[in-house]
């Protein structure tokens, strides 16, 4: 069936100008790579990362920020694994943690339920980092802390919503693409609608070898008859309207805000914030807190990686001083991370 497919993409692609289609989701990046599509596209057709990685977008500032609350007594940060290594200005939370502070990994929010039922004395602190396919889950979690009357769990949000960078990208002159290879996941909790603005050819596919090379056939398709359309090539999981369940929990613990994106900037109405009915479980109500900001001096090309400017080969850090076991951006900290993947699949 593959074999089948590489053919149709190299008969749609014959003859046509350079295209360049981004993949704005992670978990695609590794797909593509493990699976070896881009080795086997044709020389015209061109596969790029976009910034589908949330904890590669995560800004130094708020990683400055957990580690702050990390240090207080009597502070439990909650965290996903792949946010300890992600550097913030001076250190990271790996290295805080090696110094003493609380930080536990969990595998999904609601474990913080249970931790903070467990230790009534103490504050737990999430790190609610993501885009639209885990917001969800945090949400259903701050109400069932709020039913059950906890009064010691909070959630620290850097939450972000994908519409909003794909619009930001799409003004950027620097970014060349012709079409877009949309996030499932994203799409699974939004639906198709949710892209109706772009006007490029785009389809939202799923994470098999098979599911991608199709969704590339559309794209192809798209601009082989002049259209610009948004396709679903997922339909087992992803509705046109989305998941209206997740999308209504969503809605009713957070607002839209305008939000800083690491290597993109400030993106309007692209974060969430925890609503005011809930201010109660949001620490940066419950404690503010002001970090001085510092600029990083590095050479790391992270901001033009995630928009597909350049790829992780074209960073002088690379596979050099930037590698997994010590990252320099937070490109090359996630499993989903562009560099992370460039790194283990093609260096």
């Amino acid at each position: 069936m593959a074999n089948a497919l590489v053919k149709e993409i190299e008969r749609l692609a014959k003859g046509k100008r350079p295209l360049r289609f981004m993949e704005v989701c992670g978990t695609h990046t590794v797909s593509i790579f493990r699976a070896g599509i881009r080795q086997i596209l044709p020389p015209n057709v061109e596969l790029v990362s976009g910034p589908g990685c949330p904890v590669c977008v995560t800004c130094d500032e708020y990683i400055d920020k957990a580690i702050f609350y990390a240090q207080l007594p009597d502070v439990i940060i909650a965290t996903f694994g792949d946010m300890l290594k992600v550097p913030g200005s001076k250190t990271n939370l790996t290295e805080i943690s090696a110094a003493g502070a609380d930080i536990r990994v969990i595998y999904s929010p609601m474990d913080c339920i249970k931790i903070a039922a467990e230790n009534p004395k103490k504050r737990v602190i999430f790190l609610a980092v993501g885009f639209e396919t885990t917001v969800p889950a945090t949400a259903a979690v701050i109400l069932t802390a709020k039913d059950k009357g906890l009064k010691n769990v909070f959630f620290f949000s850097a939450q972000k919503l994908v519409p909003p960078a794909l619009k930001m990208l799409l003004e950027d002159p620097a970014v060349r693409v012709d079409g877009f290879l949309l996030p499932g996941h994203v799409a699974v909790v939004l639906g198709t609608d949710a892209f109706k603005f772009l006007k490029l050819p785009s389809v939202v596919a799923g994470f098999e070898a098979e599911e991608i090379l199709l969704a590339l056939i559309n794209l192809l398709r798209q601009i082989d008859e002049g259209r610009a359309e948004i396709e679903n090539e997922y339909k087992s999981v992803v509705k046109a309207e989305g998941n209206i369940t997740a999308k209504k929990i969503l809605a009713q613990v957070f607002e839209t805000a305008d939000d800083e994106w690491r290597g993109l900037g400030k993106i309007p109405h692209s974060g969430l914030k925890i609503r005011e009915e809930f201010a109660d479980f949001d620490i940066e109500k419950i404690m503010p807190v002001e970090i001085e900001k510092v600029t990083r001096k590095t050479a790391c090309r992270c901001g033009e990686v995630l928009r597909g400017i350049v790829t992780p080969k074209q960073c002088p850090l690379f596979k050099k001083v930037c590698q997994p076991l010590n990252a320099i951006g937070p490109c090359m900290v996630s499993v989903e991370g562009i560099c992370a993947a460039w790194y283990r699949f093609s260096c």
